[in-house]
Order: structure tokens, then sequence, then C-alpha cells
């Protein structure tokens, strides 16, 4: 199972939840992340989102921005979305109906946050990142949930 977590400049959300995701699912499994915009390209995280990893003993500071590929859609059985703008920019970018399936937003797999959109801290302050990483905290548990119970 491959898996990639979507957001705008992947600096904030999305390189927390990789990696949120990483110290939950096992080794076999590919966990990466990648923004709908190339500004931040080859860039670490935001420092506070490193910073609010750092809290919860999960080092991002390896990380390097990138955005997203055609070759993403080949690779990856699932593409999580933060918000609703990422998801119709990535969606867009699908040519067939084979890789638009394995695009949904990110808090769908909590099942009663509906096309709930996972905020963007970038403009906020280190409590908006720890708000940010404990609702990642919860969609990351629930995929897990879902991937290993598949597996079984």
């Amino acid at each position: 199972m491959k898996i990639l977590m979507v957001c705008l400049g992947n600096i904030c959300r999305s390189p927390l939840a990789e990696g949120i995701m990483k110290t939950k699912i096992p080794d076999h499994y590919r966990v990466d992340s990648a923004g709908t915009i190339s500004m931040h390209e080859g860039e670490h995280p935001d420092k506070r989102a490193i910073k609010t990893a750092a809290n919860h003993h999960i080092d991002i500071s390896q990380q390097r921005s990138r955005p997203i590929t055609r070759r993403d859609f080949e690779i990856f059985d699932k593409i999580y979305c933060m918000d609703i703008d990422v998801f119709e920019d990535v969606v867009s970018r699908t040519k067939n109906e084979g890789e638009r399936q394995k695009v949904s937003l990110f808090l769908e797999a909590l099942g009663d946050h509906q096309n709930a959109e996972v905020p963007d801290p970038y403009w906020g302050d280190m409590k908006d990142f720890e708000n940010v990483f404990q609702l990642l905290d919860k969609g990351c548990n629930a995929i897990k949930n879902k991937i290993l119970k598949y597996e079984s």
C-alpha cells in the first residue's frame, strides 16, 4: 500500500500527515507527501510544523517539499487531500476513473466529518499547528484502522 498526503505547498499539513502516518503503520507501507503548487519545492517543512511534530516525538525535519506529479497517480494507491480546493485540483489532473477513485478528502476517513477540511495553519500560530496535528492524528488513526482491517 502506497499513500500520498497532499496539501497546497507541502510545508504544513501534508508533511505532518506523512510524519504521523509513518508512525502508525508497518514499515512495508510507503507514505509520502506533495503539494499542488511548486512554490516551496525543495524546502523543508515550516518550522512550526517541525516543532509541533517534534513535540509529539515525530521528526519531519528532513522532508522536502515537492509538487504532485503525473507519476504519483501511477505509484500511489490512495491520495488524501487536505481541503476541497486541493481535492479539486488533484482530481482535475487525473486521466481516468481509476485514478479518480484513488483521490479523497483526508477527513472523509473519519466518517462523521464528511467533506470536512483540514484548516491550513500557515497564517496562524503554534496553537493552530497543534490543532491541525490533533485532527491529522485522528484521521491517520482512522486510515490505519481501515488499511489494517483490509489487510487482515
